[in-house]
């Protein structure tokens, strides 16, 4: 990630091998939005589970090309299946069919594989994404030759958009076209051609397989059943103990990429060249953190989570820190910050992109241009950050456009007041991370002058200031206004102040916002000592392993579970359920309010950071999840790999526990 790339030291295959569960699932991004993932049992249970789903306009336009494959081994007239798969048998329940034998093993590094053990034989699987091309290796390998023994694989298609679900159709083509290794499988015409690139003799076979059902879809209260189209089987003779598979779209990239060279040719430069990329990570979390830098047009941007998120601007503008500044990844970081500051429309910047690029952004946060600020302060004050005087002119107008945007008043309410601090909020909009709206209602509206808008909004200011184009009375008046109006006495800060806009009305509920403003940022809003009270209420009521809770277990509309349909499940979004990336701001603050010693961060590690970082082992291995339920065991949820959960623990460690 530095300017300055490190030698790649030699590649080291992952010894730690876990058992392979359905609930835990693994990812292989391509650095362009798209990806394969699929569970360690090697059971698809999300529509979201794919071999090759790629972005046709990166990160945007994501569609599902090739679902699955039927793989089985055909040996001395016996056929032995190692693929699993769930049917529906009636509406709501499921018939499993799983490999023979499942997976012993499964290996995270440096690339997911799968070790089966056969009779006589060990019979490895191995998914690589080659990244910066929307093409994913698909390998298995005897540990020995097997003269007469054939590995089959029914290729299984949609050609959907990754979000919904493929039904039979008679307009589906179920044909390939091609010869010797290679073939093309194009199911919709408006849709990329899949190439598919492998050492074995193609059958066709053209038929639909149905009723495929996704058991974490069903438990969500979702569509959970698929039909697939498969145009035929390949057959690999397996005395070459090496049967490689290459999947990818077909663009003219692709085809330069392939082009006169033999399946074994390419497997062999995909594996080279993504065993140098990874070698030069210094840590398994480093590795993971790259997955979510993607490009966008001509720079690049933070994928939110995998498998459904695109690029969300707060979502980045956290992510980025942990993911880029914290590793002296300057040149990344200040690709996305120029990317991004194109997008400033009156003081805001968008919230969300769509995934159908022709649909237009969505600015409705008061924070994620509050982030944003925040993020060009760190990269232009870094010692080691080199950035033209063009560039850093770019930033800074986009930085003082969002502040005098926000001063003088812009969408949805936002608007300095006159006591220095920033107002938000509007009728029917979700402006903070606590988001979530169903139909018209905004669960946790939040409207009036939130917690950590205060903090963000002073430590933005801060940042002008360094820039030399700040109101340092601006600054003085709010710190004053902030310490006389949010003290909550034993309980902390208030949440939120002139609630709905009213004067005086305030919201007492105990929520981890506050952390921001206790020392979360760089600019703590209170003195040390009151920091340290309000970080230890914030312990004893919010803080889990895992993560904080959103809600104390005694506040009113408190969820312990988050579970069930959309309805249940966004309830409780931010009434009590855990969220992980809270870790980075809570860690940062007791830390300092410590005074960063030695002892203070050997006493954090052990004691926050190291039992968090368990997560990575369960859900998305490798990563960290979205959420997790607020009520012990704490089971992890939502997104399995999230970028700011991720990038909070690379901070930290990086950054801050160092």
């Amino acid at each position: 990630m530095n300017d300055t790339e490190p030698s790649a030291r030699p590649l080291q295959l992952d010894s730690a091998a876990s058992t392979p569960r359905e609930q835990d699932e693994w990812l292989e991004a391509d650095g362009l939005g798209g990806y394969a993932s699929g569970t360690t049992l090697g059971l698809n249970t999300r529509r979201y589970h794919a071999l090759l789903l790629v972005a046709a306009q990166p990160p945007a336009g994501r569609h599902v090309l090739v679902n699955d494959g039927a793989v089985w081994l055909e040996r001395d007239g016996q056929r032995q299946e190692l693929s699993s798969h769930r049917f529906s048998g009636s509406a709501a329940e499921g018939v499993t069919r799983l490999a023979q034998p499942t997976p012993r093993s499964f290996y995270p590094r440096p690339w997911p594989r799968f070790e089966h053990q056969l009779a006589d034989v060990t019979l490895t699987r191995e998914v690589i994404a080659l990244s910066g091309l929307p093409l994913v290796l698909h390998g298995w390998s005897t540990s020995r030759p097997l003269p007469g023994a054939t590995l089959c694989v029914r290729t299984l298609l949609s050609g959907r958009n990754f979000h919904a679900l493929h039904q039979e159709n008679g307009a589906c083509n179920l044909a390939a076209s091609g010869s010797g290794e290679q073939q093309v499988f194009h199911t919709y015409p408006s849709l990329p051609a899949v190439c598919s690139l492998a050492n074995a003799r193609f059958q066709a076979a053209p038929d639909w397989y149905r009723r495929f059902q996704y058991e974490r879809e069903r438990e969500r209260g979702l569509d959970f059943l698929e039909d697939l189209a498969s145009p035929g089987v390949l057959r690999f003779d397996l005395a070459d103990p090496r049967a490689d598979w290459i999947l990818a779209a077909d663009t003219p990239q692709v085809r330069a990429f392939l082009a006169g060279r033999s399946a074994h040719e390419v497997a062999a430069e995909v594996r080279a060249r993504e065993a140098r990329r990874r070698a030069a990570f210094a840590t398994p979390l480093e590795a993971a953190g790259a997955a979510y830098l993607v490009r966008r047009g001509s720079g690049q941007t933070v994928i939110a989570g995998y498998p459904w998120f695109g690029d969300w601007g707060r979502d980045t503008f956290i992510a980025l820190r942990g993911l880029c500044l914290a590793r002296r990844g300057w040149q990344v970081a200040r690709q996305i910050l120029l990317e991004w500051s194109a997008v400033v429309s009156e003081g805001m910047l968008p919230n969300r992109f769509a995934d159908d690029p022709a649909e237009q952004p969505e600015y409705n946060s008061v924070d994620a241009a509050l982030w944003y600020v925040l993020a060009v302060g760190e990269l232009l004050q870094a010692p080691g950050a080199q950035v033209s005087s063009s560039e850093r002119n770019r930033l800074e107008q986009a930085v003082s456009a969002i502040v005098q945007g926000y001063r003088k008043g812009t969408r949805h309410g936002i608007r300095a007041s006159a006591d220095g601090l920033l107002a938000a909020g509007a009728p029917g909009v979700q402006l903070t991370w606590m988001d979530v709206k169903l139909g018209d209602w905004v669960v946790t509206q939040r409207s009036g002058k939130p917690v950590e808008v205060q903090a963000l909004w002073l430590n933005a200011l801060a940042v002008l200031a360094q820039l030399g184009q700040g109101s340092a009375e601006l600054l003085q008046r709010g710190l004053k206004s902030f310490a006389a109006r949010f003290d909550n006495g034993e309980r902390g800060l208030f949440d939120v102040v002139d609630v709905e806009h009213e004067p005086g009305r305030v919201d007492a509920r105990v929520r981890p916002n506050q952390v921001l403003a206790a020392g979360g940022l760089p600019l703590p809003l209170l003195p040390p000592e009151r920091c340290r009270q309000v970080l230890e209420l914030v312990e004893a009521r919010l803080w889990t392993p895992v993560g904080l809770r959103s809600l104390a277990p005694d506040e009113p509309g408190y969820a312990p579970r988050y579970r069930g349909g959309p309805f249940e499940r966004d309830s409780a979004y931010h009434q009590g359920t855990v969220w992980p990336w809270l870790l980075g701001p809570f860690i940062e603050a007791w830390v300092k309010c410590r005074g960063s010693t030695a002892e203070a961060k050997a006493q954090a590690r052990a004691r926050f950071f190291e039992p968090a970082c368990a997560q990575l082992a369960s859900a998305g291995i490798g990563h960290v999840s979205e959420l997790a339920d607020a009520a012990a065991p704490h089971e992890p949820r939502g997104c399995p790999f999230q970028a700011w959960s991720v990038s909070e623990l690379l901070r930290l460690e990086r950054a801050v526990l160092a």
